[in-house]
């Protein structure tokens, strides 16, 4: 398939994007200690979101989105995630999820993102279980990590899938696994999100009891299974997550620099770490624009080039991390208080960095 657009197309909706951040970005980071005092972000931080579309920065406009392509968004999510980790980690999640939309049952998606709070969450752990009806899928199973569990309104979690008892099969003999979609109300929510960092992301669990499901909340993250036309969603999935959890450590990174200009640290140990995390930085936007220009013309993404942009997702990644590791016992006494911006960006940098898919 072919999506014909001009390359670097987005530099303007990038810069858009940009001025709308730092726009907000002194009340957002000023709601941030209370975001963490709470467990979850706070009504303004939420409020912005909502009116700024950035839960929807990669669903169509006709569903009131952003319809942003792959460029726009790992740089808006970088920009977030700069200032303010857990808010950068929220959006990111929570717009990666809803960017499912391009996978369901269109009149499915028309319903749920009527809403204007739309925000879907939930998990990638295969841990529940679907059996087939005659009026549907009867769903049972717990899953970890809902990142904004609090404000989600959609939940969407991966089961085996069983008829009579029995687990069906894929082509290849092995489980045959699908996504579904929870309401809110059909979901129970365990509070459980205690972590050293993130802590306003309100990443809890959650549960479902024999909750019964029309065939189409069962869907497939999988670019032959697009409903929609736009490239985002014949874009690989893994690659798509890989690269905005990696932005993600990007941002907290470059914020934890910023703020080291105030902690004496020395001047050419900071210049070092400093040039080498915007090395990486370069070397990353490289691999994933070039690999978007490879789906919009022509059509086909090599596998050398999708395989690049996993390859230097984790090593940004682990360079932002390592220069931090190195860094932070520099920092003075002022990184080890915990309501102190620096160990605040700090943890939630560490905490982040525990992801299995930046491993």
């Amino acid at each position: 398939m072919i999506f014909p657009a001009p390359i670097n197309s987005y530099i303007g909706a990038v810069m858009e994007i940009w001025n709308g951040i730092n726009g907000f970005k002194a009340l957002l980071r000023a709601e941030s200690l209370k975001a963490e005092s709470a467990g979850q972000l706070t009504p303004a931080q939420l409020d912005i979101i909502v009116d700024e579309r950035w839960f929807n920065l990669f669903v169509p406009l006709n569903y009131g989105g952003l319809e942003l392509g792959l460029p726009e968004g790992l740089r808006a999510e970088e920009a977030l995630a700069r200032v303010d980790g857990s808010l950068g980690w929220t959006v990111t999640l929570c717009a990666g999820a809803n960017l499912f939309v391009g996978y369901l049952n269109p009149q499915l998606a028309a319903a749920l993102f009527s809403n204007p709070k739309v925000c879907f969450g939930g998990s990638g752990k295969e841990s529940g279980n679907a059996e087939q009806t005659d009026a549907g899928y009867l769903v049972s199973g717990e899953w970890d990590f809902a990142t904004g569990a609090p404000h989600n309104t959609v939940f969407t979690a991966n089961c085996q899938l069983t008829t009579e008892g029995r687990s069906l099969l894929n082509e290849r003999g092995e489980p045959l696994i699908k996504s579904f979609l929870f309401l809110r109300e059909e979901i129970q929510i365990i509070p459980n999100w205690d972590s050293m960092g993130l802590r306003a992301t309100a990443s809890h669990s959650f549960r479902a009891d024999k909750v019964l499901l029309p065939p189409e909340r069962c869907f497939e993250i999988s670019a032959n299974q697009a409903i929609l036309p736009q490239p985002i969603y014949h874009y690989p999935f893994l690659q798509f997550a890989e690269a905005t959890l990696a932005v993600n450590t990007l941002g907290m990174g470059l914020h934890f620099l910023e703020l080291c200009t105030d902690a004496e640290l020395p001047a050419t140990l900071l210049k070092e770490a400093t040039d080498s995390v915007n090395q990486l930085r370069a070397a990353f936007y490289e691999a994933a624009d070039i690999s978007w220009e490879a789906l919009l013309s022509p059509g086909d993404i090599p596998d050398d080039t999708i395989a690049a942009v996993s390859r230097i997702s984790r090593q940004l990644a682990w360079g932002v991390r390592s220069w931090i590791t190195r860094l932070y016992p520099l920092a003075g006494m002022k990184a080890v208080h915990p309501g102190s911006e620096l160990n605040r960006v700090f943890r939630d940098l560490f905490t982040a960095s525990q992801h299995a898919l930046l491993f």
